[in-house]
This record gives structure tokens, C-alpha cells and sequence, in this order.
């Protein structure tokens, strides 16, 4: 018999959206271009790869990010303790959404998130650096 689902992803984007601020693509662009905010790319490395990067933003995998907030972890990323604002961004905004809700969680502050997403970000013409020829991986054989 298979398991019954207790909350939906959309449940759980919708929770998170609503205790997390959401910005659109405009107006993360001016807190980039403000230097003070950091821009967190959530996305798999194989998208960066396919789709390229906003400039000056970071890489931090989903998976990774609980480990690189916590100071505690032997993972932690020193970017995550500055006090700087933080803006997630994953392909659509989803994983995003999820993302800053866990980051408010453990005390990150002050956290946003892009609605729509990289694919947004593109759509409206913003910046993108192309992705590198070298980096795409090889086809298969």
C-alpha cells in the first residue's frame, strides 16, 4: 500500500512563502547591485552548467546549505556569518521558498528569496554569465 502523503510540496512552499519575504527579480537586482546582499544560487551543479550563473552570486547546493549556515558544523561556510542580507534563488523558485524558511529557522537574518527564480532572473533580461565550454559535461559515448 503506498504511503500516504501528509503535506504536499506546494503545502510546504506555500507555509514557507508565507513567514518569508518574497522579492521579485527588480528588486533583487538593485540589492545585488547594492553590494551589500548576497546571492545564493541553490541549484544543482548540472543546471549552472546548462543554464550559467548570475554574476557575483554563490553556489551553495540544497543539500549543503543546513551544514553551511550552522557554525557548528565542520561544514560551515564563513559567508553565512556575516552580517549581510541573503537572497536564495533555485530554477523556479521552489526549492528557494523551502530554503529561506529553513535558513530563517536557524536564525539567518535577514533572509528573502527570488520569485521565479533564475528562470525569472533570465526571462527579464538581467545579467548571466554564459556557461563555461570547458564545464558543460562530456557527451556520451
Amino acid at each position: 500500500m503506498p504511503q500516504q502523503i501528509v503535506k504536499g510540496y506546494r503545502q510546504l512552499v506555500d507555509e514557507a512563502e508565507a513567514t518569508i519575504e518574497t522579492i521579485d527579480v527588480d528588486e533583487a537586482f538593485r540589492r545585488h547591485n547594492d553590494a551589500d546582499a548576497v546571492l545564493v544560487d541553490l541549484r544543482d551543479i548540472r543546471e549552472l552548467q546548462r543554464e550559467g550563473r548570475i554574476p557575483g552570486a554563490i553556489h551553495c547546493p540544497r543539500g549543503m546549505l543546513e551544514f553551511w549556515i550552522d557554525p557548528a558544523s565542520p561544514y560551515h561556510k564563513p559567508v553565512f556569518a556575516e552580517d549581510r542580507p541573503f537572497i536564495f534563488f533555485c530554477a523556479a523558485g521552489w526549492r528557494s521558498a523551502l530554503a529561506a524558511g529553513r535558513a530563517v529557522e536557524m536564525g539567518l537574518k535577514p533572509v528573502a528569496h527570488i520569485e521565479g527564480g533564475f528562470g525569472g532572473w533570465k526571462k527579464a533580461g538581467l545579467p548571466v554569465d554564459s556557461p563555461a565550454e570547458d564545464a558543460r559535461p562530456s557527451p556520451k559515448k
